[in-house]
């Protein structure tokens, strides 16, 4: 029995099918069609989300992959992926610099530290509000 026979998409393939046709394939023939099948194969991925909709009488399926990318990617794939990790990248530093912000502005304010006399944001008297 050759290798290609023991590969798991070959095996499923031709457990669908009758025996005296199973062992009809050659080798070349299975290799051929471990090629096409291999097409439709995703891998495994460290997210991998898949499910059904049902929507009035239709049902719709999902699919959520993620994961590390093997792909050689394109000039114009590569360009869009900068684009989108520098927006990432961007928003994630401005976030942290605002949380930041607002963390050292609510310590100020509970130590009593007034940078404006007579002149507050509200931030305080908001934060406070929330646990009463």
């Amino acid at each position: 029995m050759s290798n290609l026979k023991q590969d798991p998409a070959i095996r499923s393939l031709l457990e669908r099918m009758p025996k005296n046709i199973q062992t009809t394939f050659t080798d070349e023939q299975l290799a051929h069609l471990k090629i096409a099948i291999g097409a439709r194969q995703w891998g495994n991925h460290a997210v991998d989300c898949r499910g059904v909709v049902k929507f009035f009488k239709y049902r719709y399926y999902y699919v959520f992959l993620a994961g590390r990318n093997r792909r050689e990617l394109s000039l114009k794939e590569q360009k869009i992926a900068r684009f989108t990790q520098a927006i990432i990248l961007s928003l994630v530093v401005t976030f942290t610099i605002l949380f930041t912000l607002l963390v050292l502005y609510l310590i100020k304010s509970a130590l009593g530290i007034d940078i404006f006399d007579g002149y507050s944001f509200g931030v305080w008297r908001w934060f406070k509000g929330l646990f009463n």
